[in-house]
């Protein structure tokens, strides 16, 4: 049930690499748990193992899970419960009563525009002028520009970037596409990039934009190392990396005046839910400069 399930995540759901893993992840610790306990047929499992088995996530005595963690693991129950049901092979869903901990709110680090300059005015720091120098700095203007996730950017083709139209096409979740506009910061540090520096890294059998020093694909690792590299070079906190740039885009967006249905359409949610959490951030700085600004704030 759990290959089925899987293999139906992967063609009818079009769940991306990263996350089938997580879900494999979380079988496999259920299929484990279940096996302790004699258990080898999801029909045998009731609401009291499920219950059971999600309050030992919580409790153990190493590698207890975080809420956030466990409730990961609870809608991945659920969808593989009531995957089994659809299709006639469970006729009870043992997880209906199963109540996943409230996970904190985690709001989005985002950086100031003026870090976000050092950030971008320290990417040519370690190879100023030369191909790695011009891959990071078209990197971090990619991503700030765009507010592609770092495994959209990575992924991206030479061909979906139309530097004379100022827009490229980002492959998100379940193979989405979406096409987003690119600034003129960007567009120019990607053409000098493609000019100079792509050819030098001498690149071989792909396409991909982005490509390390020994000229294959780069890697969401490899460009999360560039990150943390070109951020100590600025002086930055540690970190900071892809994901906050993507945070940082969509909080910029926002405080310049931004609607949010568009943030979300540019970041790529399914949900405006998932965006406006971003509207909490700028709440929160709205409040910060009222207290300092203010004359009767105290």
């Amino acid at each position: 049930m759990i290959g089925a399930f899987l293999d139906h995540l992967t063609v009818e759901r079009g769940h991306s690499r990263n996350t089938l893993a997580a879900y494999r992840r979380d079988l496999d610790r259920y299929r484990s748990w279940l096996g302790g306990r004699g258990l080898a047929d999801l029909r045998s499992v009731t609401n009291a193992h499920t219950t059971a088995f999600v309050a030992d996530l919580a409790s153990a005595d190493e590698g207890a899970l975080s809420a956030r963690s466990v409730a990961r693991v609870v809608s991945t129950l659920r969808g593989l419960h009531r995957f089994a049901l659809a299709d006639g092979l469970l006729e009870v869903d043992a997880t209906a009563d199963v109540v996943a901990p409230r996970a904190p709110l985690r709001l989005p680090k985002a950086v100031a525009v003026e870090d976000v300059e050092r950030l971008l005015s320290a990417a040519t720091v370690v190879d100023a002028d030369g191909p790695r120098g011009l891959r990071d700095l078209a990197l971090l203007e990619f991503l700030y520009g765009t507010g592609a996730r770092v495994s959209e950017a990575v992924g991206a083709d030479v061909d979906d970037v139309d530097t004379d139209a100022g827009q490229v096409l980002l492959r998100g979740k379940g193979g989405k596409l979406r096409t987003v506009p690119l600034g003129g910061y960007a567009v120019r540090a990607i053409e000098g990039y493609l000019v100079r520096g792509r050819p030098a890294l001498r690149p071989g059998g792909h396409h991909k934009l982005f490509v390390n020093s020994r000229g294959g694909a780069l890697t969401r690792q490899g460009a999360h190392l560039i990150l943390t590299r070109v951020a100590e070079c600025a002086g930055l906190p540690s970190g900071i990396g892809p994901h906050t740039l993507r945070h940082s885009f969509a909080t910029h967006l926002l405080d310049g005046g931004a609607d949010v249905r568009v943030v979300q359409e540019l970041l790529g949610h399914s949900s405006v839910t998932t965006t406006q959490i971003y509207t909490l951030v700028t709440v929160d700085r709205l409040r910060e400069v009222y207290a300092t600004s203010h004359p009767r704030a105290r």
